[in-house]
């Protein structure tokens, strides 16, 4: 490494590497992201906690360590883990004010994952109250910034995790994505973001979030680094309600693999919700036209998700009810509240049986197509506070005409992976989504790692990460 800016912004596998062949050490690489995020985290807001006292403990027992001839495959490699996943003996707070204090009693089992592969947590990352918004703004809490323009959102929910390896507080970070909420703020940020398929990764030791719609991932500069960490983190825990064979050979290694031409869907508008911007159209499209010229074979096609978005809605506000008293929570989520306590459980399960209908339409394309390919989100990044003045009718119309090719997938449970795909006029980043069929992260791994080879991303930093 020519300088400590650079090692921020190495891959974690690259880091592991560099650990193993004691070139760095886990302590040397856990200070200098320390000493990162003493120093930037404070205009970013990309963390409510870090763990400095754990962290520096956690590196100093596994330099100690390097001398074994058996280490996991992120070992002594630096991790934040969003706020929505607990870790033994660290405060979980959900983005509530009222319980930033709350210790958590139990590791989450990605937790526990990433602590196997070797993984030293840093801390825990900013996430928007109760998980609900594409933005990270929760009252309470220093509003999460994006590392490429400090007035714009770093998206959400998982949006502490997207500024954090935007701005090389980590290389790798833990999110979760009920929506879109790791997809999005990798788009917003430059990042990869994998949403992996429902079932990949075990929620234990609860049943399923949002209704199954909720899944861990990742963010990361490399598609390399997404895969390895689903390597390390999938497989079914007994009682799982939903889980999936393990795959034939490592996500990693399907990740290299070269591709037979495939079917792409090309995605720029999505019915009845409209048309993507022409700045995040121009950049899928552009994406496009690389992979035709690769071979694969591109047709236009405009879905119809209408009869997604109310009972998505009638989902969505009911995860408002968790037992926390309605004055607790912001403006929308108390009026998502309030219209959850008086919905009754028929529309509820009404409301469940029209998504899954829904999916079946959905997953349905995937006859005619191998893969899709759409804008992540519709229309570039909005301010820090954009929406904050709006009621919360108008608040969720902005959100669903913003994020609208991400939900439908979660529905489904199929595989997503943003990638980035350019810039706005502003200078901040726009992505694009791949989405494949049911259980075939293997395929959109390796389209995006052939999309990456030709159009590397990872170099890109922003600004503010050269402090």
């Amino acid at each position: 490494m020519t300088n400590s800016v650079d090692l921020a912004f190495t891959s974690a596998l690259d880091q592991a590497r560099l650990i193993r062949t004691k070139e760095v050490s886990p302590v040397e690489l856990t200070q200098l992201y320390l000493d990162r995020i003493e120093r930037l985290n404070p205009q970013l807001g990309s963390f409510f906690t870090v763990m400095t006292e754990r962290a520096i403990a956690d590196a100093k027992l596994k330099t100690e360590r390097l001398s074994e001839s058996e280490l996991p495959p992120f070992f002594g490699v630096p991790i934040a883990i969003k706020d929505l996943n607990p870790v033994e003996g660290v405060p979980c707070s959900y983005g509530l004010k009222a319980a930033r204090d709350r210790i958590a009693t139990h590791d989450d089992h990605i937790v526990a994952k990433l602590k196997q592969a070797g993984f030293i947590i840093l801390g825990k990352t900013a996430t928007s109250q109760l998980a609900s918004f594409p933005y990270t703004e929760p009252p309470g809490f220093p509003p999460a910034r994006n590392p490429w323009n400090l007035e714009y959102t770093p998206g959400g929910s998982s949006g502490g995790s997207s500024a954090a390896v935007a701005a090389g507080l980590c290389a790798i970070a833990q999110g979760g994505d009920g929506g879109g909420s790791v997809r999005g703020p990798a788009a917003c940020c430059g990042l990869v973001g994998l949403k992996p398929s429902r079932g990949r990764i075990s929620m234990a030791p609860n049943g399923e979030a949002l209704s199954g719609f909720a899944v861990n991932g990742v963010l990361s500069h490399t598609v390399a680094d997404a895969a390895a960490f689903l390597d390390v983190t999938a497989g079914y825990v007994t009682g799982d309600p939903y889980w999936l064979p393990d795959p034939e050979t490592s996500f990693l290694e399907a990740a290299k693999r070269s591709l037979e031409p495939l079917r792409i869907g090309l995605v720029t508008g999505i019915d009845p919700i409209g048309k993507a911007d022409p700045i995040c159209a121009e950049a899928v499209e552009k994406i496009a036209h690389l992979l035709e010229s690769m071979g694969h074979a591109i047709e236009p096609i405009t879905p119809n998700f209408g009869a997604m978005v109310e009972p998505f809605t009638v989902l969505w506000r009911a995860q408002t009810e968790v037992g926390v008293p309605p004055f607790l929570l912001e403006k929308v989520n108390r009026w998502l509240w309030w219209r959850a306590k008086f919905t009754s459980a028929t529309r509820y399960v009404k409301a469940k049986q029209q998504l899954q209908t829904f999916a079946r339409q959905v997953v349905g394309l995937f006859d005619r197509f191998d893969v899709l390919l759409t804008p992540t989100y519709l229309h570039p990044t909005i301010r820090v506070g954009e929406w904050a003045k709006l009621s919360p009718v108008s608040t969720i119309g902005q959100i669903i005409q913003w994020i609208a090719p991400c939900p439908a997938f979660n529905v489904t449970g199929q595989p997503g992976i943003s990638i980035p795909a350019g810039f706005d006029p502003n200078g901040l980043p726009i992505g694009v989504q791949v989405v494949g069929r049911p259980a075939d992260e293997a395929t959109i791994l390796a389209l995006a790692a052939q999309i990456e080879q030709v159009q590397p991303w990872a170099e890109m930093r922003p600004s503010i990460a050269d402090f």
